[in-house]
């Protein structure tokens, strides 16, 4: 049904930089953020998996001006969580080129926690946390239904038995981005588990995953389960490299 409705009409349109952005974006900036708003109408998700340096974080920012200039307000919040080390970066450049943005910060001992973290969350249009408090928070954060979710560094839910995997994987929400440079580091099952997040069911579930692509790959033989495996998640990674 998707693919008949994916005419002319509708396929991956370049745009113009949202108008409250404050900088210029490169070319392949606006692209990538063009691309991140194909798949967000579609109900896709999808994986901006650029070399780092190259300015993940303002095509996603972008992303969502894009999506408050159009729709009035953003009809949720939009929650993006990321390594602790990094909130405080993702705040201040918010801050720098999307000033328009209402940002909450979900951090630290006087953070707020069940009803008081959902009135706080569903009054601003960004929510910012980590990774170790979507685990330890994981009732309050799953209580609101997200617009959209976003996962910087997306490497972290590489383990799909990890808790903090399992907690991005029930989050509730209308669209989801991965951010990585590294959407594969050691073997397949770290691109199964993020495409469980993704567009969960689209690989299958983890054993059938395991016999039909982990095993054969792995071993050294499935030089046909790579031809499909990379012709599936194809269309939902976008990687350029600085070369």
């Amino acid at each position: 049904d998707w693919l008949d409705q994916l005419g002319n009409a509708n396929r991956l349109v370049e745009m113009p930089q949202p108008a409250q952005l404050q900088g210029m974006l490169r070319p392949y900036q606006r692209f990538g953020y063009s691309w991140l708003a194909f798949f967000r109408r579609w109900g896709m998700g999808a994986c901006l998996a650029d070399d780092m340096g190259l300015g993940k974080t303002i095509q996603a920012l972008a992303l969502l001006l894009y999506e408050k200039e159009s729709l009035g307000k953003l009809p949720a919040p939009v929650l993006l969580v990321c390594p602790t080390s990094v909130v405080t970066n993702w705040q201040r450049e918010a801050q720098r080129f999307a000033p328009s943005l209402n940002v909450m910060v979900h951090q630290g001992p006087s953070r707020l926690r069940d009803k008081d973290f959902g009135e706080a969350a569903r009054a601003a249009d960004l929510v910012l946390t980590s990774y170790a408090l979507l685990r330890m928070d994981q009732e309050t954060i799953q209580g609101v239904n997200w617009y959209g979710v976003i996962l910087d560094e997306a490497q972290n839910i590489k383990n799909p038995n990890a808790k903090q995997t399992q907690a991005a994987r029930k989050l509730k929400s209308s669209f989801r981005c991965a951010l990585t440079g590294t959407p594969v580091e050691n073997n397949t099952f770290e691109l199964w588990s993020q495409f469980a997040f993704l567009n969960p069911g689209m690989l299958g579930n983890m054993e059938g995953f395991k016999r039909e692509f982990a095993a054969p790959i792995e071993s050294g033989t499935g030089e046909e389960e790579v031809k499909l495996l990379r012709k599936m998640v194809f269309p939902f990674i976008l990687r350029r490299t600085k070369e």
